[in-house]
């Protein structure tokens, strides 16, 4: 008994990480991009 809830845990486990990776490669997890500008000051003196 204990043992087949065991197997079944794994199985869903795998089952997830497949479809995790399956999901990242599909392109819909990509990170948002945007340009940053900040003005550098440098004290040369």
């Amino acid at each position: 008994m204990i043992g087949r809830i065991i197997k079944l845990l794994i199985f869903l486990a795998v089952l997830g990480l497949i479809g995790l990776i399956g999901y990242a490669y599909s392109g819909l997890m990509h990170p948002q991009t945007r340009e940053i500008t900040r003005p550098v000051e440098l004290d040369v003196d």
